[in-house]
């Protein structure tokens, strides 16, 4: 098979529409028939079924000389030939005498032979009858002006998978009857909108494989009647609002295997017919809030094999009213689809969904609904989007991730209530790298999703140690600016714990212009410099608990010195405070405030208290810390009563990989106070203390307290990993 018809083949669905697929029925149609005439020596001549460029059958006395090695055209021709097979052989040139005898040859297929000048088969060859051009895998470089001058009736040309690099504005000057332009996977570099001035009726275009990383802005505007245009392979960045513009009839896009990491919203938009959208195998991390709205005549969408796509986020696909087909697959990271991702998808029959990792908790509701056909949730708003039944497309494949009790089990199997109605904060393990390098100057984008039900809030704590927080909400996104610093104080509770922030005025609290973030937890960073390198952690937490995740970025000053840079980088900035200055503020009948400061991320940091006794031996309990926080509250304690409470800087896996050997990574710091009496004027809150059950343990740093709260269906949320506390003070 051609690498031309694979390349077609995984666009059909695509293409349906307007015809590029030959039609199903021709199955059905007898493959040959006997065609008695003198036929050229090793040549095969029968009549055989064939379609018109605009899907007219016809019978069509067809001579077939494939494979035959030859270096001129065979004879004797039979006069009425209609098509005529050429393909893999060694032609470089083309006696038009041969061809001038040909007066209903209405299909030639040259493909696979050693023409490197398109001159020579079309000059001088007039070939009134001739539909379609074949010219495949030859030696094409260069098409001059008018090269296709003499084929008036032209409807179909094939030019794929030669070596072309250059193409003249005229060249295609004289075919005004072309329907179809393949130029797919030459050597083309840009696109010349002059190209398709000559080119009034065209209705299908294939560019891909086509090294062009930017398509110039109305490139395609004399394309008025264009409805299918393949641009897959071409190592597409991004689009330009306007690089679609003047495409009123496109009704067919395929941008498959590109480098987007984002969707092209903006250039979508001036394509308001669009039908059929291919986005699969590209570089796309979120499917972002607004990405398709209002496509409102998308009836086909697919979204496959992205290697990078964390998350589908809320109203990604909203007012799509004609989507009747929906493709998310074999995607390894995608892990996180917003509960109201579908808004107003009131057409949509198959929804396909299989080889995701996906997390079947309290967030993917929707999905158990929609397989089972429930109609007896609460939720109005989804019960009326899954009234109607939504067929998934291979459903035995369609499989949760997590959480552990759930893993393996088929979605459809799984009803709603057997996910929990609340979730902990996760942020997938494939959201964010652990290591990025960037140019001094570079633009920084750090993509963090925080899945969790209550809705959890994000926010980063940079290599300095401040939190950089979202903007005060004014109903726009704004930039992350001096009120964003903060510091972090946490309030330990046994039962939970939150965590409460307070601004306060910080030397080091600079106006970071240059940062933002955005309010799902996107953290950018422009004109990156040397001195922001470090340890950047992204936090997601709501009222149940939180989860981290550091990166280390290493910024680069020239690439000649990339490798010895990200060493002395690592090597020169250290990932922790040398002294952390760790003290108590403030000591009570039940509580004391401790503090600390430190100019790092501290991403890792533990607390470990021990109540201490002349004669009895007590457990030791610990919790993490926060990255950014600067001072905890430690209460439920007992009154008058002797505490030893250490601040550990332990290990990330980071630390570990570039300083094994530092002593610094396991220094502690330890101090040691006394909690007031019994008859103190001290005010405990409301006097209302949980019973708190501790475990007991040999070491302090072996443990961290699970302090978790129970769901609604009684089981204990999973918590390995997750940073729990809890009421503010």
């Amino acid at each position: 098979m051609k690498p031309s018809s694979v390349f077609l083949r995984s666009h059909c669905f695509l293409c349906v529409f307007v015809g590029v697929c030959v039609p199903s029925v021709t199955g059905s149609l007898p493959h040959a028939l006997p065609w008695h005439v003198s036929c050229p020596v090793r040549c095969v001549c029968q009549i055989k079924p064939w379609f018109s460029p605009d899907s007219v059958y016809h019978e069509a006395p067809t001579v077939e000389c494939n494979n035959l090695l030859l270096t001129r055209l065979p004879v004797p021709l039979p006069s009425n030939t209609h098509t005529l097979r050429l393909q893999s052989n060694l032609l470089s040139k083309i006696d038009s005498k041969v061809l001038h005898r040909l007066p209903n040859l209405t299909d030639l297929d040259l493909s696979q032979n050693h023409f490197s000048h398109v001159k020579s088969v079309t000059e001088s060859s007039l070939l009134p009858s001739l539909l379609s051009l074949h010219l495949e895998e030859n030696h094409l470089s260069h098409l001059p002006d008018s090269s296709f001058s003499s084929l008036l009736a032209l409807q179909e040309l094939f030019l794929s998978h030669n070596n072309l690099h250059s193409i003249a504005p005229g060249a295609f000057t004289g075919l005004d009857s072309l329907l179809r332009l393949h130029i797919n996977n030459n050597r083309l570099t840009t696109i010349d909108s002059q190209w398709f001035r000559a080119l009034p009726r065209l209705e299908v275009l294939m560019l891909g494989g086509n090294p062009i990383e930017a398509l110039p802005e109305n490139s395609f505007s004399a394309l008025k009647s264009l409805r299918s245009l393949v641009l897959g392979g071409m190592g597409l960045r991004g689009l330009a609002e306007r690089a679609l513009e003047g495409l009123d009839g496109l009704e067919s896009l395929s941008f498959y295997n590109n480098q987007l990491t984002k969707v092209p919203t903006k250039a979508l938009r001036r394509v308001s017919g669009l039908k059929f959208l291919d986005l699969n195998k590209n570089h796309i991390k979120m499917i972002e809030t607004g990405d398709f709205r209002d496509m409102t005549h998308l009836k086909e969408l697919g979204l496959n094999n992205m290697e990078q796509l964390v998350s589908v986020e809320k109203g990604a696909l909203e007012n799509l009213p004609e989507l009747t087909k929906l493709e998310i697959t074999n995607n390894p990271r995608l892990s996180y689809i917003h509960p109201q991702a579908f808004l107003q998808l009131n057409s949509l029959q198959e929804i396909s969904l299989h080889s995701n990792p996906l997390q079947c908790d309290c967030l993917f509701h929707w999905a158990a609904k929609a397989a089972s056909h429930s109609h007896k949730d609460k939720d109005k708003q989804t019960d009326k989007q899954l009234s109607r039944t939504v067929r998934f497309i291979q459903p035995q494949a369609t499989l949760c991730s997590e959480p552990p009790e759930l893993r393996s089990r088929k979605i459809r199997d799984v009803s709603a209530r057997e996910m929990s109605a609340t979730c902990l904060p996760m942020i997938p393990t494939g959201s964010l790298p652990s290591f990025v390098g960037i140019r001094a100057g570079g633009n920084l984008v750090l993509h963090c999703r925080g899945l969790a039900e209550p809705q959890p809030s994000m926010y980063w704590v940079t290599p300095s140690g401040l939190q950089l927080g979202p903007a005060p909400s004014h109903g726009s996104k704004g930039l992350v600016g001096p009120l964003s610093c903060h510091s972090l104080t946490d309030t330990a509770g046994f039962n939970h714990t939150t965590f409460s922030r307070q601004t306060q005025e910080d030397p080091r609290c600079i106006p970071f212009n240059h940062y933002r973030l955005l309010p799902e937890g996107t953290l950018e960073i422009s004109q990156i410099a040397p001195s922001e390198a470090g340890l950047y952690t992204c936090i997601a937490e709501n009222a149940l608990g939180a989860d981290t995740h550091s990166v280390t970025v290493v910024v680069h000053s020239r690439e000649k010195k990339r490798k010895a840079m990200l060493y002395s980088n690592l090597k020169g900035t250290p990932l922790y405070s040398m002294d952390p200055r760790f003290e108590v503020r403030e000591v009570g009948q039940y509580y004391a405030i401790l503090s600390w400061q430190s100019a790092r991320n501290l991403p890792s940091t533990r607390l470990s208290w021990q109540a201490i006794y002349s004669n009895a031996h007590t457990p030791v309990y610990t919790t993490r810390v926060l990255a950014g926080t600067q001072s905890f509250n430690l209460t439920h304690l007992q009154a008058e009563t002797f505490y030893r409470v250490c601040l550990h800087l332990g290990n990330t896996e980071d630390a570990k990989r570039y300083s094994r050997r530092s002593k610094e990574n396991r220094k502690s710091q330890c101090v040691s106070f006394k909690t007031k009496g019994r008859d103190s004027p001290i005010n405990p809150g409301d006097g209302k203390f949980h019973r708190t059950v501790f475990q007991k343990i040999k070491r302090p740093e072996a443990v961290i307290m699970n302090l978790g709260t129970k769901d609604s269906s009684g089981l204990q949320p999973k918590q390995d990993e997750k940073l729990l506390s809890g009421e503010y003070c």
